[in-house]
């Protein structure tokens, strides 16, 4: 019966493809495990994984972000401006401004059907320009700011460095450290 929760286990943790699931599988494989014996009779009869407080739908990461406004067109046009300023790319991941659902959002005829039409958040690191809705990053924002984010990084070093180069051209630059939900969204 373990070794099928094991089973269960590596193929829930896999099936979205997130980029760190072959740890989360290596960690899952080498957990410890813990058995009961009865003194009396010297038989196991428990055997049950050791208590694992990893959280594996949830990362902590720095988030670098040039503005934010509730004006799409003109952080569209300063995202633009930064990228060919510093030589940034920008990854819109397919999203755009829907001005009918006031929304950035993926096409309704997106691949992805859950998602197709709706707001669909940028979550791994990454050093490119997109534009997000800030409260997904930082919870008190309000719900239709949005945040001109110029990267996502694991390592304090790496965002104060990006950080540091930022604050040469834009007066508003800011920091994040944000707990962002990384596991399926499906």
């Amino acid at each position: 019966m373990t070794r099928h929760i094991y089973i269960i286990l590596i193929a829930f943790l896999t099936a979205c493809g997130t980029p760190s699931a072959d740890k989360k599988e290596a960690e899952i494989n080498s957990a410890k495990i813990v058995t009961t014996t009865n003194l009396q009779t010297n038989v196991a009869t428990d055997i049950s994984l050791a208590e694992d407080t990893t959280d594996y739908n949830n990362a902590t990461y720095l988030v670098v972000v040039a503005d934010t406004s509730q004006d799409y067109s003109m952080l569209h046009k300063k995202m633009f401006d930064l990228s060919s300023k510093l030589k940034l790319s920008i990854d819109t991941m397919g999203r755009f401004y829907n001005k009918t659902k006031n929304l950035i959002a993926l096409p309704d005829n997106d691949e992805d059907e859950i998602y197709a039409g709706d707001y669909y958040p940028r979550r791994f690191p990454s050093d490119n320009l997109s534009l997000e809705y800030l409260d997904f990053y930082q919870r008190p924002a309000g719900e239709k700011t949005i945040a001109l984010v110029t990267g996502i990084y694991e390592k304090e070093k790496s965002a104060d460095s990006a950080l540091t180069v930022l604050q040469k051209t834009e007066k508003k630059v800011f920091k994040i450290k944000a707990d962002i939900y990384v596991g399926c969204m499906h």
